[in-house]
C-alpha cells in the first residue's frame, strides 16, 4: 500500500516554444478514435442515414472543453484528476466504490478497443478473434513499455504516427463515395426519431467524451510537464495546449464524421451492416477492395494506439485512487479477461462494442462533475482557475449529458 500521491512536483522548463508543447493531447485524443467510434457511428449511418450528424458534432465540440479542463488541471496541480480525488475523498469506503466504476470505465473501454483490434486483425489476416484479443493486447503492453522506457515524447510519436494511419485508413473512402450535402447538413438539427436512435446517441457520446480520456489527460500534461508555476511558462504551457487540443480534436471530429457519412451515402440499407465485418464487406462491395482494405488498417490502427491510452489511464486510475501500484503487465491481464472473454465465448463482437459505449457514456458523469468542479477552485488552480463562461459551459456540458442519460434509461426500461 502506498501512501496518498506526493504534493505536486515544482515546475521544471520543458519546451521550446509553443510547438515544443505539442503532444499530450493527441496522446489522449486518440480514445477518441477507437474502435467504439467507428463501431457507434458506422452502426448510427447505416441504421439511421445523416439523422445523428449533429451528435458527432456536439460531442467533439464539448469535448475540446473538457479535455482542455482536464489538461489544464495537470498543469496547474502537476497531479493527475484520480490523484486529486485520490486526496479529497477522505471515506475509504467512498473512495473504492468510485474506483469501482472509474475501473468499470476502463474495463468497458478495453473490451471496445481488444475487440476492434481482434476484428481487424480478422479482416485483414484471418486471424481467429481470440488470438486476434490476445495480439492486440501484447501490443498495448509493448507501447506502454516504450512510454516507461523511453518517455513520452517517444511514445507520443509513435501515437501520432498511428492516429496518421487512422485517418488515411477511414477517411479514403470519401474519395469515391458521394455524400449527400443536403442530407448532412439537415443532421446538424438536434432530433431523435426512437429509442434505437437515443441509444446510438449515447453511444456516440460515450465514445466521443470518453471518462478514461479525462483521467488520461491531466496525467498526460503532468508527466510532460509537472507542475508549471504561475506566470510566462504557465500561460506559454497554455496556450500550447490549447493549440494541441483544437488540433486533435479537430482531427478526432473530422475522423468520426467522415464515418458516420461514409456509412451514411453506402451502408444505409444495405443487410448486414449492423457488424464491423458486414460493413467491411459492404465497403468493399460498394468502393472497392482497396477501400475496404484502408478501412480495415484504420481499424487496426485505431485499436492499437486505444487500448495502451485505455491501459495509461487505468493504471493512473488505480494508483491514484487506491495508492496501490500494481505491475503493469498482472494489471493488463486482469483488464484483458473481460474482452477475451466476450471473445472466447462468441458474443456478438460488434454490439459488444456498441454497447461499452454505452456504459462509458454513463461513467462521465462521475469524471466530468469532478474535474469542472475542481478547475473552479482558484486555491488549486491559481491564475488558470475556470473563467465564469467556462464553467457556465462545462456545467451545462456535464448536464447534458446526465440528462440524455436519464432518457436512455426512461426510454429502455419502457420499451418505447
Amino acid at each position: 500500500m502506498l501512501h496518498p500521491p506526493l504534493p505536486a512536483p515544482p515546475s521544471r522548463p520543458t519546451t521550446r516554444g509553443v510547438w515544443g508543447a505539442l503532444g499530450p493531447a493527441m496522446v489522449a485524443g486518440v480514445a477518441y478514435l477507437d474502435p467504439g467510434n467507428v463501431a457507434s457511428n458506422a452502426s448510427a449511418g447505416a441504421a439511421y442515414g445523416y439523422l445523428l450528424v449533429w451528435v458527432v458534432v456536439l460531442a467533439n465540440a464539448m469535448a475540446w472543453l473538457i479535455q482542455y479542463l482536464s489538461a489544464k488541471l495537470g498543469i496547474a496541480t502537476g497531479q493527475s484528476l484520480p490523484a486529486l480525488l485520490g486526496i479529497r475523498i477522505r471515506s475509504r469506503p467512498a473512495r473504492y466504490a468510485y474506483w469501482v466504476q472509474a475501473e468499470l470505465v476502463a474495463m468497458a473501454t478495453d473490451i471496445a478497443e481488444v475487440i476492434g483490434g481482434a476484428i481487424a486483425l480478422q479482416l485483414l489476416f484471418g486471424l481467429p478473434l481470440p488470438l486476434g484479443g490476445v495480439i492486440t493486447g501484447a501490443v498495448s503492453l509493448g507501447l506502454l513499455a516504450l512510454h516507461s522506457r523511453r518517455g513520452p515524447r517517444s511514445f507520443e510519436r509513435v501515437v501520432v504516427g498511428l492516429v496518421a494511419v487512422i485517418a488515411i485508413g477511414f477517411c479514403a473512402g470519401l474519395v469515391v463515395a458521394p455524400v449527400d450535402a443536403a442530407g448532412a447538413v439537415g443532421g446538424l438539427v438536434p432530433r431523435f426519431t426512437d429509442a434505437g436512435s437515443v441509444l446510438l446517441a449515447a453511444s456516440i457520446l460515450g465514445a466521443t467524451v470518453m471518462p478514461h480520456a479525462i483521467y488520461a489527460h491531466s496525467a498526460l500534461t503532468r508527466d510532460r510537464f509537472g507542475r508549471v508555476a504561475e506566470g510566462p511558462e504557465r500561460r506559454l504551457v497554455l496556450r500550447a495546449t490549447r493549440i494541441d487540443v483544437t488540433i486533435a480534436l479537430a482531427i478526432a471530429g473530422t475522423v468520426n464524421l467522415v464515418i458516420l457519412l461514409l456509412a451514411a451515402a453506402t451502408l444505409a440499407g444495405v443487410a448486414g451492416t449492423d457488424t464491423l465485418e458486414g460493413a467491411h464487406a459492404a465497403i468493399g462491395a460498394a468502393l472497392g477492395s482497396v477501400v475496404a482494405t484502408l478501412f480495415a488498417v484504420g481499424l487496426l490502427a485505431s485499436g492499437l494506439a486505444s487500448t495502451s491510452v485505455g491501459a495509461y489511464a487505468g493504471a493512473e486510475i488505480m494508483q491514484g485512487l487506491l495508492w496501490v501500484r500494481i505491475p503493469l503487465i498482472a494489471r493488463r491481464l486482469v483488464t484483458l479477461v473481460p474482452a477475451l472473454a466476450i471473445l472466447f465465448a462468441g458474443a456478438p463482437p460488434t454490439l459488444a462494442l456498441v454497447l461499452s459505449q454505452v456504459v462509458l457514456s454513463f461513467g462521465i458523469p462521475f469524471a466530468l462533475v469532478p474535474l469542472v468542479r475542481l478547475t473552479t477552485r482558484r486555491d488549486l488552480m491559481g491564475d488558470a482557475v475556470n473563467r465564469p463562461a467556462t464553467t457556465v459551459l462545462a456545467s451545462l456540458a456535464a448536464a447534458l449529458l446526465i440528462a440524455l442519460n436519464v432518457t436512455l434509461l426512461v426510454l429502455v426500461a419502457t420499451g418505447v
